[in-house]
C-alpha cells in the first residue's frame, strides 16, 4: 500500500479520540449534533442551544505541542510541515470566526484522553462555565437558521 492510499485512509470523522471524547460526554450531558457544516470549523461536537463547540484534534494533524505532536516525518517532510502549518492557521481562523459568531470553543487534544477524569473535568467546566457576553437577543439573532426537513416546507406561504 503506498503512501496516499494510507492517508486517504485516515478518518476525519469518528475516529477513536473523538468516540472517547463523546463516552465521557454523555456521562456528562446529552443533546449535542455531530459535524455540523453550517458552523464555522465543523466542530466535531457542538451544542447548538448554547453555542458551544467542541474539537477533537489529532496531535500530529494539529500541530499540537506534545511529544507526538511534535514528531516530524522522515519522508517528504516539507510537504508534511506546510501541511500542518496550514492545519494550524486554518484552525485560529474557524476559533476567530465562532468568536465573531457568538460561539464558545474547546479543543481536547489526543494526548489528553490518556485521563479520562482530567478530560471529563474540562468538558464540564467548559459546558458549565457562564455564556459570553454575547446577549441572548444578539446570540438569537446570530444563530444559524435551522435547515427544511425533507418534505417540509420552507416558511414561504403559497
Amino acid at each position: 500500500m503506498n503512501r496516499s492510499a494510507i492517508m486517504r485512509a485516515v478518518p476525519s470523522r469518528n475516529t477513536s479520540a473523538e468516540l472517547k471524547v463523546r463516552a465521557i460526554l454523555r456521562t456528562i450531558m446529552t443533546g449535542y449534533r455531530l459535524h455540523r457544516s453550517d458552523i464555522p470549523g465543523k466542530p466535531d461536537i457542538a451544542f447548538v442551544g448554547r453555542r458551544l463547540a467542541i474539537f477533537v484534534h489529532g496531535c500530529f494533524w494539529h500541530g499540537h505541542d506534545c511529544k507526538r505532536g511534535a514528531r516530524a516525518p522522515k519522508t517528504n517532510a516539507e510537504y508534511w510541515r506546510a501541511k500542518i502549518e496550514r492545519n494550524v492557521a486554518r484552525d485560529a481562523l474557524h476559533q476567530t470566526a465562532l468568536r465573531e459568531q457568538g460561539w464558545r470553543a474547546l479543543t481536547i487534544w489526543e494526548c489528553e484522553l490518556s485521563d479520562a477524569d482530567l478530560v471529563a473535568v474540562k468538558l464540564r467546566s467548559f459546558i458549565a462555565a457562564p455564556e459570553t457576553s454575547v446577549s441572548q437577543r444578539e446570540s438569537r439573532a446570530l444563530a444559524p437558521r435551522p435547515k427544511a426537513r425533507r418534505g417540509e416546507r420552507s416558511g414561504l406561504q403559497r
